[in-house]
């Protein structure tokens, strides 16, 4: 959606250089006459069609009067003709003056003057640009948006350098950094190697030897809740603000985009981080027959109201005939199309809803919006309305509509207040009252609102809230309340099992994909959807069900307002931990859009780029793990096992994946010194070296993972390390880093396929049970596993493990604050029978490869819980899973 077209700019340079005159007092001095607005000049034009039209008809009206007194004023009307050619000599004469003396006054600006209304003009065209565009852009866009600008406003200025740019967008670290010193165990190896890159600055010059000398300080601001405006150690803390985000990019990630805001505020000012609320009148003016208004839908917003509100203003509405509102869909087409030609003709409004419903029939609508706007009436309006697309790629609008129009998103706050506000809204009174029920309907009714309002806000904390991206919609929620409505209607009893079968599997349920996903549903229905709810029961922490026997339509809303406990992961049965996920997150993908916007941060010049991409081809190369040799290991082979085949697989797919890193690299090093020609494959190649991202042809070969470039690269020469161990002479290492695999679960294959063996089991009734051991490390295994198999290399997310008395009892246990990802310790994999795979106490866990989940599922695992009673329903809402990678 975010297209313009350069007349649109042109018009909103103008009304910046008009505001600067009406600052200044209403004078044109020093405008030139052309840069009068179009706008204005269109609307003056408007206006005087508009005085024609009104004059034609009264003279229409007189013509008979008129041609009686015609033979005896003739002497009269002659007179007057001179008289009105004078007065427009003079007038002519006047303007011609009036012009001059701009133009003097244009020459006696001094360069100081001259240079104030440079100023001035800069500064009104930017926010003015800005604010234009500001009005069309999605929420989560606004903020990436004012960065680019503000970063490249401060980078021309020389407050800024290119270095420091590129060190905020890209987020650099180190390769091949130190290892983290013993007092600094609170960072991760992520962290330490992005405040060792901060070196390379002059402001950062020894900040590594001082987090040594001043851990203590160090760990105080780093475990600050609020560490943006917390106070640095003492050597730093006159850093300036925008170092201060250099820090928290490399430190705090998770900080970064609260301060980022309030830098732009200190940068550019308040205005380009707090937006006016939407007007439509002040949009409306800036309209014309030939700019149409495009809004873009968001749940629980409607702009017809507005539209509506801005057209009584001018005596136009639906009831008189002057507006007229189609909701596009099949078989609306002819009729759409007579409504914008008559409303051109006509001076009438017309808007267009739900115009992604008709992708086919847009390339005629764009035809007839350019035939009528040639000879539309001064009056003549269109409005239209559309989703934005599922994904960003997608063009759903033809380009010529989107640039020629305003175009407004006016999202809606998504907070759970503002959704179940917005839930609870969709009903009425009359709604309550009808079933023969009220007060289970009502009560029921609500605690549905409170799901909704709970699955739509549990997005915002990405793949722990979801493993996909579902669209719940209002629909979902109306159809669940008219089911709600006819079962009580048709049994006596309240059937529950029935209501949450149909709301979780089949109505809501019918959006989700995911497995994992579905038991989450379900498990919100089970806690929500219960007979306790007529009797005050909680229903989220520090909320209950009001008693809907003493509660009607108003009493409810009011209770919404006044009793729902500030948002916070908690609320969703989410560790306080998922909001600094979800606030790393954001982060990245600010400064990944930003990347990708912009092509790649900046370089200071091609040949000191091309010196750095040298260096770390050089680097890579040179660190490089040999191949292995498959014929060697197969000499080596005295029985082929299952987890000899599974060594063998992963011999041979990392030797592919070695090859192209090999061979890519070097067919870049050659292109960088003149001996190839430089490919399309070449340059990506050279970017991501850059950008410390992995390449999509290596990516191909390789495996899942979230790691930057020099992380994933030390990652890949951890694996390369265990696989020669193995193959060295054919002999397994006591435990296996799971993690390492490329494919994870032909391991475990393999541990099901000995054990069946042995003990001639069928293969199809085996599954995998996981007993979490005693073993923090997996150095303190002296002797193999007497079942199945030890592995490690897994974290949890979600949760934590407190270790039993006796090493194996452990269990799950709520996260830490901070603890992101806790290692799990050694685990003994085993394989048993179905039936007999231990259930009672135990929590179902998934594991993930990476932190993305989705399709990075690899088997489920069992963890223990604190005591056989315990309801797992804690751990689902918590989103705990395993992971394979620390991210």
């Amino acid at each position: 959606f975010y297209m313009y077209s350069l007349e649109s700019f042109v018009i909103v340079v103008n009304r910046a250089i008009d505001r600067v005159n009406e600052h200044e007092g209403g004078s044109k001095k020093g405008v030139p006459k052309q840069l009068k607005s179009p706008l204005k000049k269109q609307t003056e034009q408007e206006d005087g069609q508009l005085k024609d039209g009104e004059e034609a008809q009264k003279e229409n009206g007189d013509k008979e009067q008129d041609q009686d007194g015609e033979a005896n004023g003739g002497q009269k009307g002659e007179q007057l003709e001179d008289g009105q050619k004078e007065n427009g000599a003079k007038l002519e004469l006047q303007q011609q003056q009036e012009e001059e003396a701009e133009e003097e006054e244009v020459q006696v600006l001094s360069p100081r003057s001259l240079r104030k209304r440079v100023e001035k003009l800069t500064e009104s065209i930017t926010f003015e640009s800005f604010n234009y565009v500001r009005r069309g852009l999605f929420e989560k866009h606004k903020t990436i948006v004012s960065t680019m600008l503000c970063l490249r406003i401060q980078e021309r200025q020389g407050i800024l350098t290119l270095d420091e740019v590129n060190h905020l967008i890209i987020g650099k670290i180190e390769l091949n950094s130190p290892p983290i010193p013993e007092q600094l165990r609170f960072l991760t190896e992520m962290i330490w190697s992005s405040v060792r890159a901060l070196e390379s600055l002059s402001v950062f010059h020894g900040i590594a030897q001082n987090l040594q000398d001043e851990y203590l300080q160090w760990k105080k601001w780093f475990q600050e809740e609020k560490a943006e405006v917390a106070d640095l150690p003492r050597n730093f803390r006159e850093i300036s603000k925008f170092h201060r985000l250099l820090l928290l990019r490399a430190m705090r990630p998770d900080r970064l985009s609260s301060a980022l805001v309030q830098y732009l505020a200190d940068a550019l000012g308040q205005q380009y981080t707090e937006q006016s609320p939407f007007s439509m009148e002040t949009t409306y003016e800036e309209t014309s027959p030939q700019i149409p208004i495009f809004f873009v839908l968001f749940p629980g917003v409607d702009p017809t109201p507005d539209v509506e509100r801005q057209g009584a203003k001018y005596d136009i509405s639906i009831s008189n005939g002057k507006f007229t509102n189609i909701s596009m869909g099949q078989g609306q087409e002819d009729r759409a199309k007579d409504a914008i030609f008559q409303a051109a003709k006509e001076g009438n409004w017309i808007m267009l809803q739900n115009v992604h419903l008709m992708e086919s029939w847009l390339k005629l609508f764009e035809r007839y919006l350019e035939q009528v706007q040639e000879t539309a009436h001064p009056m003549f309006r269109c409005f239209i309305s559309s989703e934005p697309p599922p994904f960003p790629s997608m063009k759903i609008i033809p380009e010529s509509i989107l640039q020629n129009c305003i175009k407004v998103a006016n999202e809606a706050p998504q907070d759970l207040k503002a959704n179940i506000r917005r839930a609870y809204a969709k009903f009425d009174d009359e709604t309550l009252k009808k079933s023969s029920k009220p007060n289970e309907f009502k009560a029921i009714l609500f605690g549905l609102c409170m799901f909704h309002s709970l699955i739509l806000g549990r997005k915002k904390f990405g793949s722990q809230g979801w493993s996909r991206v579902y669209n719940f919609n209002d629909g979902d929620l109306r159809i669940c309340a008219d089911v709600l409505y006819n079962y009580l209607e048709r049994y006596e009893v309240v059937p529950y099992d029935d209501l949450r079968y149909i709301f979780g599997e089949i109505m809501y349920g019918g959006h989700i994909t995911d497995n994992w996903d579905r038991r989450t549903n379900r498990t919100y229905l089970k806690v929500l959807i219960k007979p306790e709810l007529l009797q005050n029961a909680p229903i989220i922490p520090g909320f209950k069900s009001p008693d809907p026997a003493k509660f009607d339509y108003s009493a409810y809303a009011k209770y919404i307002e006044e009793k729902l406990p500030q948002e916070s992961p908690i609320v969703f049965g989410l560790h306080p931990n998922a909001e600094i996920n979800y606030l790393t997150a954001q982060t990245e993908m600010i400064f990944s859009t930003i990347i990708e916007v912009s092509g790649g941060a900046g370089g200071s010049g091609t040949s000191k780029k091309d010196e750095g991409v040298r260096g770390l081809i050089d680097d890579f190369k040179k660190r490089l793990p040999k191949k292995y040799n498959i014929f060697d290991i197969k000499e080596k082979i005295k029985e082929m096992e299952p987890y000899t085949i599974v060594a063998l697989q992963e011999c041979e797919r990392m030797n592919t994946l070695l090859k192209e890193i090999d061979i890519s690299l070097e067919e870049l090093k050659l292109g960088l010194e003149g001996a190839l020609n430089i490919t399309d494959a070449m340059e990506n190649l050279s970017r991501n070296l850059q950008l410390n991202r992995v390449p999509d042809t290596w990516e191909k070969y390789a495996y899942f993972s979230k790691k930057p470039l020099s992380s994933w690269f030390n990652d890949l020469i951890e694996r390369t390390i265990q696989l020669h161990d193995w193959t060295k002479e054919m002999i397994m290492p006591k435990s296996l880093c799971i993690s390492y695999f490329f494919n994870p679960m032909s391991f475990l294959t393999a541990i099901m396929q000995k054990t069946a063996r042995l003990n001639n089991l069928p293969l199809d009734d085996m599954t995998i049970q996981t007993n979490v051991t005693g073993f923090k490390e997996h150095e303190e295994i002296q002797n193999y596993a007497e079942n199945g198999y030890f592995i490690h290399g897994l974290y949890l997310e979600g949760a934590s493990w407190e270790p039993g008395p006796s090493g194996n009892d452990g269990y799950l246990i709520d996260q830490k604050l901070k603890e992101l990802h806790p290692k799990l310790p050694v685990v003994n994999v085993i394989a048993v029978r179905t039936a007999n795979k231990k259930t009672i106490g135990q929590y179902d866990c998934p594991v993930y490869v990476t932190s993305a989940r989705g399709p990075t599922y690899v088997f489920t695992a069992n963890l223990q819980m604190e005591s056989e009673d315990s309801d797992p329903a804690k751990w689902v809402l918590a989103g705990v899973a395993l992971l394979m990678s620390d991210d």
